[in-house]
């Protein structure tokens, strides 16, 4: 049985903005913006050239046996990229406040990039929720 990792519910308080954000700023695509039931709306973004989407949700009540996330209590989703100072070049150009590009090294956190699988940025939306960026050796599909 396969199980993929579609879509990812991103607590926001203002679903226009956030729909913004990742939109226009992120350059995330809009798949879905529907009201899905009197109150309940449902926007569905997702990365350019990724296979999950994140849902940025309004009036939606939790699912039975799952707790309500408040908005801004989602860290470290991760994002990769196989040109990080590009992609940090293309958010920054958006808008986006993203940190600078760092590695783990001997002392911890180092500034600039670092050998393969070790160069990291993060940003946040505007509730809080943060972000990784990884730069990877290859598009997901020729690993």
């Amino acid at each position: 049985m396969n199980m993929t990792l579609e879509v990812v519910p991103v607590p926001v308080s203002d679903v226009d903005r956030a729909k913004e954000f990742y939109g226009d700023a992120c350059g995330f695509t809009i798949d879905l913006d529907s009201e899905v039931a009197p109150g309940v709306r449902i926007v569905q973004a997702t990365p350019p050239g990724s296979r999950c989407s994140i849902a940025l949700l309004s009036g939606m009540p939790p699912m039975p046996g799952a707790e309500e996330m408040e908005p801004g209590s989602l860290h470290g989703l991760q994002l990769c990229v196989t040109d990080i100072e590009a992609a940090r070049a293309e958010l920054t150009g958006r808008g986006v406040v993203v940190s600078p590009v760092r590695h783990v090294g001997a002392t911890g956190w180092e500034d600039g990039k670092g050998d393969t699988w070790n160069s990291f940025m993060t940003f946040a939306d505007p509730d809080g929720n943060g972000w990784v960026v990884q730069e990877a050796p290859s598009e997901l599909s020729e690993r």
